[in-house]
């Protein structure tokens, strides 16, 4: 290797060594990430990972000149990050000497003396436990060798069984072997010197690893079955195609040996349903779509009614449900049955006390806040798919979805690149430099013209999709879902506008929905609807749909209406047909947009945490939102408690009202966004107190420089003076 001079070829040790026989050079992986005098300047596919071989003949003569304190030998290309430390070292005698390297973020590195330890209680007992990777004993002392699980009280490791553990599993599985727990382990591992490569797991990668569980159970399991071709004839989009049992999939039928039309129709097999009649749910069950439980908890719904297309939290999610017995179940849904079975002349009106509401609308928001974080931390999974290399969109703000559309188009845009905004004028001048706070700008117009778009109409709770021929014509629909992926995962805002029954389609599919009055859009339609829902005789109700007959029959709606209650049957199909029927074409583009990246998939899994996200518009921000966010750093020689009493003080100034800019106005100051990003902003927003005149707000790294002042009126107006002039600067 020509930067630690060893000939060895350990990969768990060194990383992967590389050799290229054109530059005439040798390196190991780790020796190249941990040196402290390069960075990767070029693509994936250029040099090295990125790292030019100029750069390393550079960093190589560099290192040539630096003796390594262990060995005493030249080459030394790492160096201690702690302050005035001056100690360098090669990769493999640092290891040798228990330095810590930290493979994320700056690629750190520190020697015996610096190195991050782990605390541990000083009442902890001491002692022997097993290492829960190999299940030899480990000594439960704070060494090198061993390391301690920061989730699970009695979890210890060995160093190495971590790190092979880590390598096998890879970024998406290396998890804590007790708790499961992903992100606090991986976050202390890392911190430890644990490298986590950014890799499927070895065992995903293995091929025809999982070939059996790719075959579908294929079997007629009727007790006589109708096919000559035999049980295990199934032909797709025929009568004779096998149809699984909806609830455990374990059982199969033809589509004519149970009398099914459709693929749409549910099916059970005779133990599922013997399973349901027990315990006095299966007519019930029935009788309940999806849609009209939306006023329960959601996931009742889901396990009332499963659908085929319906994805499940995990495979004995449906099963643990089905074995319970008639009274657990019965004392589960009981405030759900009595509500559903009583007559509504039986019900009684209740109004909440102010102090009651209060509550609910407290415990409705601390849910929302849950669930968002939820979403959160399943965006930044999906984000480790993109890489570093970019795509740069060049978009002229005087025509800004032209400009948008055509670069989504444009033929080398991947979703897994990192993106850059370039905002151009009309004679296409640079007007804003490329830079996180363009792209979160960006996203921000985006989803604004979006809403305000003819691909949406308005409802009274949410916007559906609306049916504009042209649009469907030039695949606008896909592209919208595509821009809404792809928004989510890169660091924009979510839609917000979603209508429950939009997201109900999306995620269950619509032949699993119900829409409601308020998702009609159009006047004249609502008023229809509502002359044929409201009639209170058979002859007004006939008058009306002869007034109506011709939108009736363009629609498929009409039906013999030989009674007064027949009416419900008849808004049902035109609510059905003017919401969900008329634009399944726009749907199934938009739903295959809304794949990219995964997002749809996650959407599926976690339907509750997103639908927060997407039916619902950000929380508004208030002072304790934007403490929480930003972290305060600040040197040894400023006042941090005295500087962070001023910036609390101000923050409750604004959100009372007495200040002339808004908490948004600061948000917007620092970072360029007017609103938090459901993936959290990237660098996390900090604090620093300086001797400077006025605040700074660096949107390269969503830092927020402040003044150190003698007083806190001294603070205000010069936060007040620069935060409005600079945004006024900004929108003129």
């Amino acid at each position: 290797c020509v930067l630690c001079g060893r000939t060895d070829d350990c990969p768990e040790k060194y990383g992967e060594k590389r050799t290229y026989v054109e530059y005439n050079l040798t390196v190991h992986y780790y020796c190249l990430l941990m040196s402290s005098g390069i960075w990767q300047r070029g693509e994936e596919d250029e040099g090295v990972d990125g790292f030019l071989i100029t750069d390393i003949r550079k960093e190589v003569n560099r290192a040539a000149k630096l003796k390594c304190n262990i060995c005493r030998k030249k080459g030394a290309s790492i160096g201690c990050v702690a302050p005035k430390c001056k100690r360098s070292y090669h990769f493999p005698c640092g290891l040798q000497k228990e330095c810590i390297f930290q493979f994320m973020e700056d690629f750190r590195s520190y020697c015996w003396e610096h190195k991050p330890v782990q605390k541990f209680p000083d009442k902890e007992p001491r002692g022997t436990s097993q290492c829960t990777i190999c299940l030899d004993l480990v000594e439960q002392l704070p060494m090198y060798a061993v390391l301690k699980s920061p989730c699970c009280k009695n979890a210890w490791f060995h160093r190495e069984c971590l790190q092979y553990q880590a390598l096998s599993a890879g970024i998406f599985f290396f998890r804590c072997t007790v708790c499961n727990n992903k992100d606090k382990f991986q976050k202390e591992m890392l911190r430890m010197g644990i490298h986590i490569p950014e890799k499927d797991a070895s065992w995903e990668l293995e091929e025809n690893a999982y070939q059996d569980l790719l075959q579908c159970y294929q079997h007629c399991d009727v007790e006589s079955c109708l096919c000559k071709k035999g049980r295990d004839y199934s032909e797709p989009d025929s009568k004779w195609e096998i149809k699984r049992c909806q609830c455990c999939g374990s059982r199969g039928t033809h589509l004519a040996c149970s009398s099914m039309k459709s693929w749409e129709q549910n099916w059970e097999c005779m133990e599922c349903r013997s399973i349901f009649a027990k315990s006095g749910n299966y007519s019930k069950q029935k009788k309940r779509s999806l849609a009209t439980s939306e006023k329960t908890d959601g996931t009742t719904c889901l396990l009332e009614e499963p659908s085929p297309k319906c994805p499940r939290q995990s495979p004995g999610s449906q099963r643990s449900f089905l074995l319970q017995s008639p009274k657990i179940m019965c004392q589960n849904n009981l405030s759900h049955c009595s509500h559903l079975e009583l007559p509504s002349s039986d019900r009684v009106t209740m109004s909440l006390s102010p102090l009651m509401s209060n509550r609910n609308e407290s415990l409705r928001k601390k849910l929302l806040r849950k669930q968002r974080r939820e979403v959160s931390n399943i965006l930044k999974e999906l984000k480790l798919q993109v890489n570093t290399k970019t795509t740069r969109l060049n978009i002229n703000a005087k025509d800004f979805w032209i400009s948008a559309l055509k670069g989504f188009r444009q033929r080398n845009f991947s979703p897994t690149n990192t993106i850059e905004i370039n905002f151009t004028n009309c004679k296409n001048r640079s007007k804003t430099h490329t830079s996180a706070a363009s792209k979160r700008r960006f996203f921000q117009l985006l989803m604004h013209h979006l809403q305000n778009s003819s691909l949406f109409d308005k409802g009274s709770s949410g916007k559906n999709l609306s049916l504009d021929f042209q649009a469907v014509k030039d695949n606008l629909y896909f592209e919208a879902g595509k821009m809404i992926a792809v928004s989510l995962v890169h660091g924009g805002p979510s839609p917000g506008f979603f209508s429950k029954t939009l997201f109900d389609c999306l995620v269950y599919g619509p032949e699993n929905v119900k829409p409601a009055l308020e998702d009609v859009a159009d006047v004249d339609v609502a008023k229809t609807i509502k002359m044929i829902k409201y009639a209170n005789s058979l002859s007004s109700l006939q008058s009306t749909i002869r007034n109506c007959y011709e939108f009736l029959a363009a629609a498929g709606c009409l039906r013999p209406v030989t009674a007064l209650c027949d009416k419900n049957m008849l808004v049902n199909d035109i609510l059905i047909y003017h919401v969900i029927k008329r634009i399944i074409s726009p749907l199934e583009s938009f739903r295959q947009g809304l794949k990219t990246l995964g997002v749809l998939e996650k959407m599926q899994m976690h339907p509750d945490a997103f639908a927060s996200l997407l039916c619902h518009e950000p929380e508004r921000l208030s002072a304790e939102t934007i403490c929480d966010l930003f972290t305060i750093h600040s040197s040894s020689d400023v006042n941090k408690v005295e500087g962070a009493d001023f910036w609390m003080g101000y923050l409750q100034d604004v959100e009372s009202g007495e200040s002339v800019v808004t908490l948004e106005d600061i948000l917007l100051f620092v970072t360029g966004s007017l609103s938090i990003p459901p993936i959290g902003f990237d660098p996390k927003p900090t604090i620093k107190f300086l001797h400077i005149r006025y605040p700074v707000g660096n949107r390269l790294l969503n830092c927020l420089e402040l003044p150190i002042t003698k007083t806190y009126e001294q603070f205000k107006n010069k936060m007040e003076f620069t935060i409005r002039n600079t945004l006024n600067v900004e929108r003129e």
